[in-house]
C-alpha cells in the first residue's frame, strides 16, 4: 500500500483545476527550469548540486541521474535517494498525483545501491529498498523490498533478495574490463 496524504478537491472542479491553491506558481516555475537544465546536463555532480540546492531533494553520494530523468516538479523535496544509486534514462519520479475528486502527496524513498531501469515511472508514497533492482519500463506502484529484482507494469517481484544472492553465487566472476 502506498503511503499518501489525501486532500479533497473542492469547488466542483477536478483537483488539477485548483493546482495553484496547492502549490505556488513561482515554485513550480523555478523547479521546472532547474529540472530542465538538469535533464540535459551530462555532468552528474552538477545535476546532484542542482537537485540538492534548488529542489531540496535528499541525494546520497555517488548517486547518478541519467539523461532526461524527470523528478516531481511540484514537490521534489519529497524525494529521497540513497548513496551510489542509478536512476535510468527518462525515468519519472512523482511525489504527487492530481485526480478528479482529490489530490495525493507522498514521499518517495529510494535506497542506496539501487538500480532503476530506463523509462520507469515511480508513483508517490513508495519505498524502494537498499540494493533493489527495478527493470526498465516498470510502473512502481508499491514498495520494493531490499535486494530484490522487480519489474513490469504494474511492478511485481521477480526475484526475492534470497533468490538474488543464490543467483549471484552461481554466476561466473567478473573480469576487469579496463585496458592497460
Amino acid at each position: 500500500m502506498r503511503r499518501t496524504e489525501r486532500y479533497k478537491a473542492v469547488g466542483g472542479a477536478n483537483s488539477l483545476w485548483h493546482i495553484y491553491k496547492t502549490v505556488s506558481f513561482w515554485k513550480v516555475a523555478k523547479n521546472f527550469l532547474v529540472i530542465q537544465i538538469a535533464r540535459y546536463t551530462p555532468f552528474i555532480p552538477m545535476k546532484n548540486f542542482l537537485y540538492r540546492t534548488f529542489l531540496k531533494m535528499e541525494i546520497g553520494d555517488r548517486t547518478s541521474f541519467a539523461l532526461m530523468v524527470m523528478p516531481d516538479t511540484m514537490f521534489p523535496e519529497r524525494i529521497k535517494v540513497g548513496e551510489n544509486t542509478i536512476i535510468g534514462f527518462n525515468t519519472t519520479i512523482l511525489a504527487h498525483e492530481y485526480l478528479i475528486d482529490e489530490y495525493r502527496l507522498g514521499d518517495v524513498v529510494i535506497g542506496s545501491e539501487v538500480m532503476i531501469g530506463a523509462n520507469t515511472t515511480i508513483l508517490p508514497g513508495v519505498e524502494i529498498g537498499d540494493g533493489a533492482i527495478v527493470s526498465a519500463a516498470s510502473l512502481v506502484n508499491r514498495d520494493i523490498p531490499p535486494g530484490s529484482l522487480a519489474g513490469g507494469n504494474p511492478v511485481r517481484i521477480i526475484y526475492t533478495a534470497e533468490e538474488m544472492r543464490e543467483r549471484k553465487a552461481n554466476e561466473a566472476p567478473l573480469t576487469d574490463s579496463v585496458k592497460k
